[in-house]
């Protein structure tokens, strides 16, 4: 009798078994890893060393400025102590304002530093301006006049550019002698308020104002309010004040020299030739022809203040920040000399 095999009892043949991988060497995965990290290291390193050396820069720079502007070291100095005998010289560009080249605060100090220097000669106030505020331009005459009495033998003379024109020509008359180009403006002897009003349009619009003060005055020229008569005479009485402050200074500063006419100060100007007829100025000169024939001193050293790096980033993020509002209102009433 044979034996029935039953074929699902019959063994299935085992898979050929696949080749083994080789096993990871545990120290080689261990050494990449540090040496990612290594290097991962080093290179923040780098960077860190790199911006650490350009913070040092950067602040052993500001440091430099920041004691140049305390000890005022500049190029005056110097020049002064080598030259000599010299003729000392000013500039003066752009607006009569609290802040630039034509502010108080920065031609006082240059004259004050040109006068006392032993070595100058005569002090030179090159000027090219159309004018600016009344009390800048006041202040600065009041130091000429201060220095001109406590320096006797140093005599004071302005060179103007293009333009010479109201309170501009307020600082030149107390000058000694003002020298100008024939085709430069002179002039503009005179006082101006000026603004806008805008009460029509708002009619018109159909916008109503409304304006509350504590005092009855208060909204004195608001531009959206309209003009009394009051308010007007107020202000006419005020310019002409000034105008007077302006005139006087003006005769003062010229003398015998000026050839008054109903036109002088009316706020017209005139060219630097018809200037010297009238008496506004005395000749034709510039700096450098100033200095050789006048001064005889033909070395020029320039005393002017220089307004310095820590100066300008301070202004740029400090006062300038919350002035922009303020003094666009202020300006549309104060009277100034254009």
């Amino acid at each position: 009798m044979s034996d029935n095999i039953d074929p699902s009892s019959t063994p299935t043949p085992a898979p050929n078994p696949q080749p083994a991988k080789p096993a990871v060497n545990a120290s080689n995965w261990e050494r990449e890893v540090l040496e990612k990290l290594v290097f991962a290291t080093l290179k923040e390193q780098k960077a860190a060393r790199r911006w650490g050396i350009f913070f040092k820069a950067l602040t052993l720079l500001v440091i430099v400025f920041a004691l140049s502007a305390y000890f005022d070291f500049s190029w005056t100095g110097s020049d002064s102590e080598t030259l000599g005998r010299h003729t000392a010289l000013i500039e003066v560009e752009g607006a009569i304002e609290s802040e630039g080249s034509g502010s108080a605060a920065v031609v006082i100090p240059a004259l004050n530093k040109a006068f006392s220097d032993s070595g100058s000669v005569a002090v030179v106030l090159h000027i090219n301006s159309p004018g600016g505020s009344p009390v800048q331009a006041g202040m600065i005459v009041d130091e000429m006049v201060r220095l001109r009495k406590g320096y006797p033998g140093k005599p004071l003379y302005v060179v103007v550019d293009e333009i010479c024109a109201s309170g501009c020509y307020y600082i030149a008359a107390g000058a000694d002698r003002i020298y100008v180009n024939k085709a430069s403006i002179i002039g503009s002897i005179g006082v101006l308020m000026d603004g806008f009003g805008f009460t029509g349009a708002m009619e018109k619009l159909g916008v109503e104002r409304r304006l509350l003060t504590a005092g009855e005055n208060k909204g004195f020229m608001d531009p959206f309010s309209p003009l009394t008569e009051k308010h007007k005479q107020h202000a006419q009485a005020m310019l002409g004040e000034i105008h007077e402050q302006f005139i006087q200074v003006v005769r003062n500063g010229r003398g015998k020299r000026l050839k008054e006419t109903p036109e002088m100060f009316s706020g017209l100007f005139w060219t630097g030739a018809r200037s010297i007829d009238m008496g506004l100025a005395d000749a034709y000169g510039t700096v450098d022809t100033v200095a050789r024939d006048v001064v005889k001193a033909e070395d020029i050293v320039d005393y002017t203040q220089h307004e310095g790096l820590p100066e300008r980033v301070l202004k740029k993020f400090g006062a300038a920040m919350g002035a922009g509002a303020m003094k666009s209102a202020v300006d549309t009433v104060r009277p100034s000399l254009h």
